[in-house]
């Protein structure tokens, strides 16, 4: 390259090497210029691959001159860049600025599960009846859980087909709260009055009104003269209390193996009012099974069947927060979608 060539080209790349620099307002735009100025394919590259060919004189004027412009425009890009740093910080702290003369803002509060909800509920109006909280494990033995509820080795009930067993030979996954009546009257003389809340575990076809993992809460009553108008007094007055007293309660004849007689809770359908629906069926919710604990159940526990009686029954917890909250289909419940679960913000 001539040498009058090479130094005007070093003017013009200073030139743009100024306007450049300055027209940078970001550091990834500076960094663009940074290499339009001083990469390989650089103009100013080019002078200083050049001088190698000059003369003597000439190489060291031009060598001289190529320095102090690669020192200037190397000098003006940190200086930009120490500019462009220190705006960003500035912007940086601007946007995490605190306004303390704004007033404050209230973390949003959690609420209770639904199901939470309901099982206090419901363990409140049985213990305002006099009843005590009982629990007990949720992996039960045989015994507690199918032969002290009248339940025989060859009932179906039994089964792998019904029953969730574990690696524990004779151990299994409870299927009903029941089995903590065993435990309880075990413990204690009559006379008994227990509610006993908990999760059970069955084989069961999930669909809108039935889960594998639901909730139950039990009620054991026994003492001297307790009949079927107190099992059926103490239903009533539960549901009222619940779900209000415009909601209709409906007690029928059933079959369990561990009461005698058995019979089956019942009460009218929210959605569609005892008419008949996809949720109920027949226009009633089932709530869950009672009866008058049989004779052998009371004998299994070493009490005198000739001279104590008693009730229990089962509820569904999932099955009473369909009807408190007119929830159409029990697996919401369960699923954890959040925009379900906040409705019930400040929920009672």
């Amino acid at each position: 390259m001539d040498p009058n060539e090479a130094a005007r080209t070093l003017e013009q790349e200073l030139e743009r090497g100024r306007e450049l620099i300055g027209a940078a307002r970001t550091l990834e735009a500076l960094d663009e210029a940074k290499i339009a100025l001083l990469g390989r394919k650089a103009p100013i590259s080019a002078v200083q691959s050049s001088i190698g060919s000059l003369p003597g004189d000439a190489r060291r004027e031009l060598g001289r001159r190529t320095n102090e412009a690669f020192a200037e425009l190397r000098s003006a890009l940190e200086a930009r860049r120490s500019e462009l740093e220190e705006g960003a910080e500035d912007e940086l702290l601007r946007a995490d600025a605190v306004d303390v003369t704004l007033p404050g803002r209230r973390p949003r509060p959690g609420s209770l599960h639904p199901l939470t909800l309901v099982q206090e509920r419901m363990v409140e109006i049985f213990t305002r009846m006099g009843y005590r909280v009982a629990e007990g494990p949720e992996i039960e033995d045989e015994w507690h859980n199918f032969e002290a509820l009248n339940i025989p080795p060859d009932h179906p009930a039994r089964t792998m087909k019904d029953s969730l067993y574990v690696d524990v030979p004779g151990l299994l996954l409870r299927t009903e709260t029941s089995a903590v009546q065993i435990r309880t009257m075990e413990s204690q003389d009559p006379p008994v009055y227990v509610v006993v809340p908990g999760r059970v575990y069955r084989r069961e076809a999930v669909d809108a009104t039935h889960l594998s993992v639901f909730h139950q809460l039990e009620c054991l009553a026994v003492d001297e003269g307790l009949s079927l108008a107190d099992l059926k007094g103490t239903l009533e007055a539960f549901a009222h209390e619940m779900f209000g007293p415009q909601i209709q309660a409906r007690i029928t004849p059933d079959y369990f193996p561990f009461v005698e007689p058995g019979a089956q809770m019942a009460v009218s359908c929210f959605v569609c009012n005892g008419v008949g629906c996809r949720v109920c069926g027949n226009g009633w919710l089932e709530q869950g099974g009672a009866g008058m604990v049989h004779p052998n159940v009371l004998e299994n526990c070493g009490y005198d069947a000739e001279r104590y009686t008693g009730f229990a029954f089962g509820l569904g917890i999932e099955r009473v927060a369909m009807v408190r909250y007119g929830v159409n289909d029990m697996r919401l419940l369960v699923e954890g979608d959040v925009r379900f679960l906040e409705q019930f913000e400040g929920v009672a």
